[in-house]
């Protein structure tokens, strides 16, 4: 149910921004004002995540054993797997900045190939970050630091799943023709959301991959 009123719900934005022309200046501005608040809001979503992390590596208790990472634990090389996913996402990044100044510049061949490019780096990220898993020598179940890392990372993958779907439709709305260099405030919120999904990835990676092991 949630889904379908979420989907029909856009569908409607769609229709009355592209169609019907009812997404005059005040109307984007709304658009903007609560895609930032969003944003922010999912700052302190992660925001949780981190504390829990620090709260337990900073000052790890007997249950521990007194260490960080916890007795027992072996954990993964930040220098492999997590730095490649670190250059995918930077990556990405690039990419889709270069697809919002081609939609700028009415460059539609360009703007395709960038998102594109971008959406095969994300679904490549989700890719590498299964087989982390699979191959992790620790599991959600192995204490503190098993589901902090598991919980954090997860649900940024999570979020890389929503940013590929959501410029996926992105692109297809280009194909369609719905954007201009003018008018193309739906693909400027999947662009800041991306831009916000890599953000949070790099605190992951310095925190959780590399200080944390």
């Amino acid at each position: 149910l949630l889904l379908l009123t979420m989907y029909q719900w856009w569908r409607d934005i769609i229709r009355e921004g592209t169609f019907q022309g009812h997404h005059t200046p005040p109307v984007q501005k709304g658009l903007r004002y609560g895609m930032i608040l969003f944003i922010t809001s999912e700052v302190f979503f992660f925001l949780g995540f981190f504390w829990a992390f620090y709260h337990s590596s900073l000052a790890p208790s007997p249950e521990l054993g007194g260490c960080w990472p916890p007795t027992g634990i072996i954990t993964l090389d930040p220098f492999e797997v997590p730095l490649l996913n670190t250059a995918v996402l930077l990556a990405s990044g690039v990419t889709v900045t270069w697809a919002h100044h081609s939609i700028m510049e009415g460059e539609r061949k360009q703007t395709v190939q960038a998102l594109t490019l971008t959406i095969l780096l994300g679904f490549y990220f989700t890719f590498l970050q299964g087989m982390e898993y699979y191959e992790a020598p620790f599991t959600i179940a192995d204490g503190v630091y098993g589901s902090t890392f598991f919980v954090a990372t997860g649900f940024h993958g999570l979020h890389v799943i929503i940013g590929s779907t959501f410029l996926a439709i992105c692109l297809l709305r280009q194909i369609q023709y719905h954007f201009t260099s003018e008018h193309h405030f739906g693909f400027e919120a999947a662009a800041w959301y991306w831009h916000f999904v890599d953000v949070v990835w790099l605190f992951l990676y310095v925190s959780i991959y590399w200080w944390g092991s």
